[in-house]
């Protein structure tokens, strides 16, 4: 049976998510468009904003500023698409960082050919983005900052609130790609000085194809929209909500909020086992910076050691070689590479995710495992760290 660890790429579903989500689905009285407005569209809508609401709380919002998505890259595109071409009139410069998701970075490469110019900001060799080097790019034309709260491949976590009060100082738009951080880092957009802020349903116990993003009412208050034909949403994202989706992933964020604390105490645990475990080994590195890194996350290149041989080794293991959205491409990982990585260690990298459902047991697992899969590869190779 393969061990599952790879809960930065999705989670399973909390069983009371889908115990609400089922009893959505079942109940003729829910089955109705929420945007009617007879009594069977009236009680689907209460349910919609029950869950706004639930969400809204997750990261010390206001219901009202949620809006319904697909997920995380579509709540990424609205965002940072959808906020520059609103605000062009203002200025047509943006700042971002290499190290973003892809669905953040291709947003940006589609501005770049629309006319808009990217500043495109690279980390330390700790992943870590100082707020200095931010405010050397602001220029008197930007009008948007996009920054993740915790990096999906190492578990890197920025001081967004730093940035958030940088970017509220000169009057700049701050987008945060808060998915791998909802649940497992504290997150309050407006003490945070966030504007616009993405989450993913499917990250956090939640199903897969719903998401949200926050849009400040008070200073971002609309973005462009991307899709057209309806007026839900405020306008900003047309078409029917699916209301068993927006249920789950709202009972999914009162769930996330309410273990927090212990969620992420425990499987920071495993996590620092584990790595003490891995990191016993010769020519094991830790990718990204050695304590400023979320709970769940630990990425890992080994020297010496091929990196497809070594995903093969490990195949009992449920792990990634990188962001689940970009591991068929055959690429080294970008953003192991700009955190110095050599293309050689950048294939080898693995990374381990954890969650609610890992035990001590599956550390102690998975690090014999890995141990194995690493002595085995280097017996056969001539040239390996003694």
């Amino acid at each position: 049976m393969t061990l599952y660890l790879d809960y930065a790429a999705s989670t399973p579903v909390d069983p009371q998510v889908a115990e609400a989500m089922d009893r959505v689905l079942r109940s003729d009285l829910l089955q109705a468009n929420p945007a009617a407005r007879h009594a069977r569209g009236r009680a689907a809508r209460a349910c919609v904003e029950a869950a706004r609401l639930d969400v809204a709380r997750l990261i010390g919002a206001a219901g009202e500023e949620i809006i319904w998505t697909s997920g995380a890259t579509e709540s990424n595109n609205l965002a940072v698409i959808g906020a520059a071409r609103f605000r062009a009139g203002r200025g047509r410069h943006l700042v971002t960082c290499v190290t973003e998701h892809p669905s953040v970075t291709a947003a940006f490469r589609h501005l770049a050919t629309q006319g808009f110019a990217v500043t495109w900001l690279e980390p330390g060799i700790d992943g870590i983005l100082p707020p200095e080097q931010v405010a050397a790019a602001l220029r008197p034309d930007t009008t948007v900052v996009s920054v993740m709260h915790v990096n999906n491949e190492t578990g890197v976590v920025q001081d967004v609130a730093a940035i958030g009060a940088l970017c509220r100082s000169r009057g700049v738009l701050f987008h945060v790609d808060a998915v791998q951080a909802a649940g497992r880092e504290r997150i309050d957009a407006r003490e945070q000085g966030i504007d616009l802020l993405s989450l993913s349903a499917h990250k956090m116990y939640g199903p897969k194809g719903v998401g949200a993003l926050y849009v400040s009412m008070d200073t971002a208050r609309r973005v462009e929209p991307l899709l057209f034909g309806g007026g839900q949403e405020r306008g900003m994202r047309p078409g029917t909500v699916a209301t068993h989706q927006v249920v789950g992933m709202g009972v999914a964020a009162r769930l996330a909020g309410e273990h927090l604390t212990a969620d992420s105490a425990g499987i920071r645990l495993l996590r620092d086992e584990l790595w003490t475990r891995l990191g016993d080994l010769p020519g094991v590195l830790l990718n990204g910076h050695p304590t400023r890194r979320a709970c769940h996350i630990l990425n890992v290149s080994v020297i010496g050691v091929e990196g497809e041989s070594l995903l093969y080794g490990l195949r009992d293991l449920a792990v990634s070689a990188g962001s689940a959205c970009a591991s068929g491409d055959g690429e080294p990982s970008a953003v192991l590479r700009c955190l110095g990585r050599s293309d050689e260690l950048a294939r080898s990298s693995v990374r381990f995710s954890l969650g609610r459902g890992n035990t001590l047991a599956d550390v102690d697992c998975a690090a014999d495992r890995f141990s194995a899969a690493v002595a085995h590869l280097r017996r056969l190779s001539p040239a390996t760290p003694g």
